[in-house]
């Protein structure tokens, strides 16, 4: 379900900004909105603030979170690829077919199991990180300058133990699923 069709103003929403843009309202109780609420606009504010950098450089959100897995280890097979990133195999495989026709990436046949594919960044490929970092790191600072500095250690603690509390109450919870990335 789309955000762009609630735009009103409310107790749990900052009014006057841009459709799709709902923020929670300082002050909101998290009776009234609680903390995957928050959490959820965070992303989508980082997400936003992200691609607003990145599209100039002809590189969509799918496709940076590819880049920066292959930035951490070139040449994963089709399906490291889409486990790390978290995607389904389709929705890798088409994220790739734009990667390569835009001359980011190369797929090579595993020598050693011919049933694999290996991923490559082509050095157009490589280029980009030193471009398109320190954007996700000026989103980064940004996001943070108001926190004080002594809180951050704290509140990323915090979030991390969110995760692992929710990863150890759901055993079966598969962490390469398909992410909502709208």
């Amino acid at each position: 379900m789309s955000d762009k069709s609630d735009h009103r103003s409310g107790p749990d929403r900052i009014g006057n900004g841009p459709i799709g843009r709902r923020r929670v309202a300082i002050g909101t109780s998290l009776e009234e909105v609680g903390f995957s609420q928050v959490l959820r606009d965070l992303h989508r504010a980082f997400a936003r603030a992200l691609q607003e950098r990145i599209v100039p450089h002809g590189v969509s959100m799918g496709q940076w979170f590819f880049l920066r897995a292959l930035w951490e280890e070139d040449g994963l097979t089709q399906r490291e690829l889409s486990q790390r990133v978290g995607m389904m195999e389709p929705t890798t495989v088409t994220a790739l077919n734009s990667m390569e026709r835009r001359g980011l990436v190369e797929r090579c046949r595993n020598t050693q199991d011919r049933r694999k594919v290996n991923i490559y960044l082509t050095p157009k490929g490589k280029a980009l990180r030193d471009v398109l970092q320190p954007m996700a790191a000026e989103v980064e600072r940004v996001a943070i300058s108001q926190i004080p500095l002594e809180l951050l250690p704290t509140l990323r603690g915090a979030l991390v133990q969110m995760i692992d509390s929710l990863d150890a109450n759901n055993p079966g919870h598969n962490p390469f699923g398909d992410l909502d990335l709208d």
